[in-house]
């Protein structure tokens, strides 16, 4: 498994990165299961694993906690707050208030580790300052709970203002960034990669296949597969753009001899920005057949025909994109109120 610096923190993880979201009532009930998946993964070198607290509300994080018991220094855990964890409203968010609770419920209730490698920001919270995050972010580095502090999701600007907060207060900076990449959305390549190479962060992408799109289980005119992963989102969601894309790119990924999940995820990685892709297998056979392609690298002349049918920069759709700024789905944000419409 090929070894990348984690953005300028020193630590060296593998270039994939084994997610966990599917562990636990959201996929894979079966604790026992995920447990010798993740064996299975740390057997194979890949040292990378993520997770947070919001996946199947503390049941995900329990597991990983099981798998790392007499692994733990071999391994690099990054897991992340900020989602709702019950009807308490303060119970989510990135206010000081949750921070400092959500931390200590991820340490050493569920991952029963003293500390944590990673610790992420799951969304943009636009409630609350980012020094306000920043700050409490940097007494958990200070107090030796968490060894680096990251984001996800977040766009380019909002990625730069907490650098610049950072550096005026005097506290630790953001040092990773977790955006959503793969051969259907490429939107990152824009702004994104450019502003975390500027900064130095390391980079880990998530749905590398594109929520599945991009595992050639999904073709155009063609009932679903049973139990995939995308069978919860409605059908006229998955947008027939993305199903001729992905007809589309079937040709180049023959020409590799490889599968299309294992050129999707070598595509992923080959990005230079990219430290880590994501991986979120939910069954062993699964999980193997990833393990394959891992060693697949792309050369100009298959990057050249993705290029022709998904633009650098592109994205056909917004389906895997989790964020969407508020002002464009408040109409408040965008529009002047009638009164003053009525009098301009």
């Amino acid at each position: 498994m090929r070894m990348r610096k984690l953005g300028r923190t020193g630590i060296e993880v593998s270039a994939y990165c084994l997610g966990t979201m599917v562990f636990g009532k959201m996929g894979n009930p079966d604790h026992d299961d995920c447990v010798h998946m993740i064996h299975r993964t740390l057997d194979a070198g890949i040292n990378f694993v993520d997770t947070a607290d919001v996946y199947g509300y503390s049941e995900t994080e329990e597991i990983v906690g099981k798998a790392l018991k007499g692994r733990r220094d071999e391994v690099v855990p990054a897991t992340k707050f900020n989602g709702p964890m019950g009807e308490d409203p303060n119970r989510s968010g990135s206010s000081r208030r949750w921070v400092v609770q959500a931390v200590e419920g991820s340490l050493k209730r569920r991952l029963q580790t003293d500390y944590i490698d990673l610790y992420q920001i799951h969304h943009p919270d636009p409630h609350t300052d980012i020094e306000e995050s920043l700050s409490a972010l940097t007494d958990l580095v200070r107090a030796g709970k968490v060894r680096a502090i990251g984001s996800s999701n977040l766009p380019a600007s909002e990625i730069i203002e907490a650098q610049w907060v950072s550096q005026q207060r005097g506290l630790h900076r953001l040092r990773t960034e977790q955006p959503t990449y793969s051969l259907l959305n490429r939107g990152i390549e824009r702004e994104v990669l450019p502003t975390c190479r500027r900064y130095g962060l390391g980079v880990l992408v998530w749905s590398p296949l594109a929520m599945g799109l991009l595992t050639g289980r999904y073709r155009k005119n063609a009932p679903r597969p049973d139990n995939a992963r995308m069978h919860w989102v409605p059908r006229h969601l998955t947008d027939e753009h993305k199903l001729d894309a992905v007809e589309q790119l079937l040709t180049p990924a023959e020409g590799t001899g490889h599968s299309l999940a294992h050129v999707a995820m070598a595509f992923a990685t080959s990005h230079p920005d990219v430290t880590a892709a994501i991986i979120g297998p939910r069954t062993m056979d699964q999980l193997d057949d990833l393990l394959v392609g891992a060693t697949l690298t792309l050369g100009d002349d298959i990057l050249d025909k993705i290029d022709a049918i998904v633009p650098p920069g592109t994205d056909i759709s917004p389906l895997d994109v989790s964020y969407v700024p508020p002002s464009l789905t408040h109409t408040d944000l965008r529009r002047r109120p009638s009164r003053e419409r009525a009098a301009a």
